[in-house]
């Protein structure tokens, strides 16, 4: 009692450590895990896209191709768990994919946002999703 009214609580034990961090695992689950590695994953993409304030000299095309392609992978396992919040990250993907687009094959240049076309303008050229080799085209 005399050490807890000083202040002066002792450091736990490796062993308390340990089964603490064993109390702990036993609670965690697999899709949680899962979930937040989709969440930083987008988010890291985000910074290599440039994306992020601040972040625009961490642009890194591969990089960001490789974390999308992770949370394409990822996400299907753990979509029922996100319920509703499955399309914001949908959407935030979706948004890594344009922005990966846009900056595949400039290293080192911030690419401008092609202009949308004008109403009742038909776009001139295959999109930037299309160009990119990604998109699949029926007949093409």
């Amino acid at each position: 009692m005399l050490r807890a009214m000083s202040g002066q609580e002792r450091q736990p034990t490796e062993e308390e450590l340990r089964a603490a961090y064993e109390a702990e695992l036993k609670k965690v689950r697999v899709e949680d895990v899962v979930v937040q590695t989709v969440l930083s994953l987008i988010s890291l993409g985000g910074r290599k896209a440039g994306l992020a304030p601040g972040s625009e000299d961490e642009r890194d095309p591969e990089q960001l191709r490789q974390a999308v392609e992770a949370v394409r992978t990822l996400l299907p396992l753990v979509e029922p768990a996100l319920g509703p919040d499955a399309a914001k990250v949908r959407d935030a993907v979706s948004q890594l994919q344009l922005a990966y687009a846009r900056i595949a094959g400039e290293p080192g240049e911030r690419a401008a946002p092609e202009p949308a076309p004008s109403e009742g303008e038909e776009p001139s050229g295959p999109g930037p999703a299309q160009s990119s080799g990604r998109l699949w085209v029926p007949g093409q």
